[in-house]
Order: C-alpha cells, then structure tokens, then sequence
C-alpha cells in the first residue's frame, strides 16, 4: 500500500470538515476542507462530509489536573475528562461521517471511551466495532518534536504511514539553559512556548495536516462502510477485541 502524503489537496474529490480548529490556522483557505472554529462549535457538527477531528486534549492528556505551579500555588485541580464533551462529540462526528481524529499519545480519553491502545511503535488495529487506531510521530511529518499522535479513523483508506519510535530530540538551547536532566523532565514537546502560549506545541504541521485530510477524503467514497442507522446508539462505551488490519 503506498504511503500516504502531503502533496498538493486539489486533486481531491469530495469535501472534508476540519473540528475544532484554530480559527485562521492552519485548516482555513484550503480546497476541499470546511474549518470549523470554536466560534461555530463543532460540538453541533451534523453532517455531510467526512472530517478530521481535534478535540481539545487539555482535560485529557498528561497534565490534565492542570499547570503543577498553579495547583501547587492554589491546591485546585482540574477534572479529568472536563472538555465540555467535545471529545464525545468528535467521537460520534467520525463514526457517523467517516473520516479521522487525532489526540496525544497517552490521551486517557482512549480508555475512558473503550479504545483499544494501538502499539507506540506503529501500525494499524482495530480500536472498536466502528474503527481503526494507530500511533505515528507528528516529527516525522514536519514537527519540531516527536510528539507521538493517536489516530483514530473510520470509513477510510489505512495508509502505510511512517511508523516508528524515533530519538529524541532535545533543544540544544532549553538543555544548556535548564540542564540535561530538567530538560529531559520537560520533554520535547514542552520546550517550546510557555505560559498561555500553547501554539508551538499543538500546531499541526503542513504535511501532517495534508495527510489527515487525504486519509478523511478516502470516506466520500467508502459511505458504505459507514455506521448504518441500526447501528447502537453512539455515546456509549465500547470494548475492542484488538485484532490487527482488516475488515471491521
């Protein structure tokens, strides 16, 4: 299967929505793609097009309970999980539509909604009775960092993607400034930006957005695969069996 890329979007067919995107960023003025902001809350998504979905990951990622400083400073923790539902609403978005999401390597909303943990090093998986997981580098596709992504996709094409747990690469500057082992403490990821300046970090490259909008594009012409009306409900939690690439 040839690997997927970031060439040129104007040959697609079809259009993509792009969820909970910057507004202005790197998903508007494109061909093909319909960015929906927080001004229009994708949380009301309805349809028709296939997306590609980044729910907020702040509430489910790492430092979920929030920045340490501040709940060391004032003792108050953020919920796990408190994201408005827009992670529920992404999630419902893809299985209804087609199409893919993206969240953080160690998103806990993958157990909290039954996905099944795809393997760090690579390659796709069945995540439930809907849809396929798996784990790729955004640094592979133009990222400053590593940052080890999950994908979750439904209805489309699995592209061979370049997989694979890479060295890390550290900032020169951060670790003569801070120190080998604090900087390794920070991680990657972390070393750019700070305070309320977040942009660095979440930034999706170029390549890597092209790559999610090839991969979502596939499910205009695989509408068959999608969740039929006598589907469950969706919401609901549900437990995957594992297995490797095929047919769900």
């Amino acid at each position: 299967m040839s690997e997927a890329n970031g060439n040129s979007l104007h040959s697609l067919v079809g259009r993509v929505s792009a969820l909970y995107v910057q507004t202005g960023g790197t998903y508007f003025d494109l061909p093909h793609v319909d960015p929906w902001d927080e001004r229009r809350d994708a949380r009301k998504y309805a349809g028709p097009h296939p997306v590609v979905a980044h729910p907020p990951c702040q509430r489910w990622g790492r430092f979920w309970f929030g920045c340490p400083l501040t709940v060391k400073r004032t003792g108050v923790r953020k919920k796990k999980g408190d994201d408005g539902g827009c992670f529920e609403a992404a999630l419902d978005a893809v299985r209804l539509w087609g199409g893919i999401l993206e969240h953080p390597w160690g998103s806990h909303a993958w157990q909290h909604f039954g996905l099944a943990v795809p393997p760090r090093s690579g390659g796709w998986i069945a995540a439930d009775k809907w849809g396929w997981t798996c784990c790729v580098e955004q640094g592979q596709y133009g990222h400053y960092a590593r940052k080890p992504t999950l994908l979750y996709a439904v209805g489309t094409d699995l592209p061979e993607l370049r997989w694979g747990k890479t060295e890390a690469r550290l900032d020169p500057a951060v670790v003569a400034r801070m120190g080998l082992k604090r900087a390794q403490r920070l991680g990657e990821v972390w070393a750019r930006g700070g305070g309320q300046n977040s942009t660095p970090r979440i930034h999706t490259p170029d390549e890597f957005r092209d790559l999610l909008v090839r991969i979502a594009c596939t499910a205009n012409a695989q509408a068959e695969r999608r969740v039929p009306a006598s589907a469950p409900a969706l919401g609901s939690q549900s437990q995957s069996n594992g297995t490797t690439k095929g047919t769900p």
